[in-house]
C-alpha cells in the first residue's frame, strides 16, 4: 500500500472532536509528544494503532488512510446518483449509493465517471412487453469486452454481469428505468438515458429502417 495516514488527517480530526494532544494520547496510551510528532509529520503511528485511532474519531481506516471522511448520508435514496468502482486488478464490480472508501487488491478505487456513448460504444435499446432489450455493439474478446450493463431508475437498480467471449446484451424489467450503463475493460464506463436510446420514438428510433442503418454502421466498424 503507497498511502498511510497522515498526521495532517491525525490534527483535523482531533481539533474537530475538540480533543487536546494530551486527551488524544491518553485515549491511545501514547505520550503527547507522539501526537505532536504525529502531528508536525515527525513521526507516524504503529499500523496496531490504527484501528484504536478509528474507533475513537468514529472513522475506519481505509478513512483514516486515504484522508477522505465518508459522510453516512441517506441521498435520497436516489439510485440514479449511483457510483461504480472496478478494480484494475480481479474486474471485482463495487456499487455505491453515495461516497465510500473502496479499497480492493490494495488499491485505492475511484468512482467510474461515466461517458455519453460513441460511434464504437453503441448501445441498442428495444421495448420487449414489459423489459428493455438492451444490446451493446462490442467486441467481447477475452482482451477486450463488456464488463456489466446495469439499469437504473430512482429506487433500484439491476445488473448483469458479461463475461468475455459471450454476448454483450441483457434484458431488464422496464419499472421506471431511466438509464443505461455498461462498462467497457477499456475504456470505462458509458451511459445513456433511455429516453435518448433507440427506444425513444419522439426521434424516430423505434423505426425500423432507422434500426437497420445504424446497426449496419456498427456492423462496418466491428467487422
Amino acid at each position: 500500500m503507497n498511502q498511510y495516514v497522515t498526521g495532517a488527517v491525525i490534527k483535523e480530526l482531533r481539533e474537530k472532536h475538540h480533543f487536546t494532544q494530551a486527551e488524544l494520547a491518553d485515549k491511545i496510551g501514547v505520550s503527547d509528544k507522539t501526537i505532536s510528532k504525529w502531528e508536525t509529520g515527525k513521526g507516524y503511528p504503529d499500523i496496531s494503532l490504527l484501528e484504536p485511532i478509528g474507533k475513537i474519531f468514529g472513522v475506519s481506516v481505509t478513512e483514516l488512510i486515504s484522508g477522505n471522511a465518508v459522510k453516512n448520508v441517506n441521498v435520497s435514496a436516489n439510485m440514479l446518483r449511483s457510483k461504480f468502482y472496478v478494480c484494475p486488478v480481479c474486474g471485482n464490480v463495487i456499487h455505491s449509493m453515495g461516497e465510500a472508501v473502496i479499497q480492493c487488491h490494495g488499491v485505492m478505487l475511484m468512482p467510474c465517471q461515466a461517458e455519453e456513448t460513441d460511434e464504437k460504444h453503441m448501445v441498442f435499446i428495444e421495448r420487449v412487453e414489459d423489459e428493455y432489450y438492451v444490446r451493446v455493439e462490442h467486441h467481447m474478446t477475452k482482451q477486450h469486452y463488456i464488463s456489466f450493463i446495469a439499469a437504473v431508475s430512482t429506487d433500484r437498480i439491476q445488473m448483469t454481469k458479461l463475461y468475455p467471449e459471450g454476448n454483450a446484451e441483457a434484458r431488464f424489467k422496464i419499472n421506471g428505468v431511466r438509464r443505461i450503463l455498461f462498462y467497457c475493460n477499456k475504456d470505462g464506463l458509458y451511459s445513456m438515458d433511455v429516453m435518448r436510446g433507440i427506444d425513444n420514438k419522439e426521434v424516430s428510433y423505434d423505426d425500423v429502417e432507422e434500426r437497420r442503418r445504424l446497426e449496419e454502421t456498427a456492423k462496418k466498424l466491428f467487422g
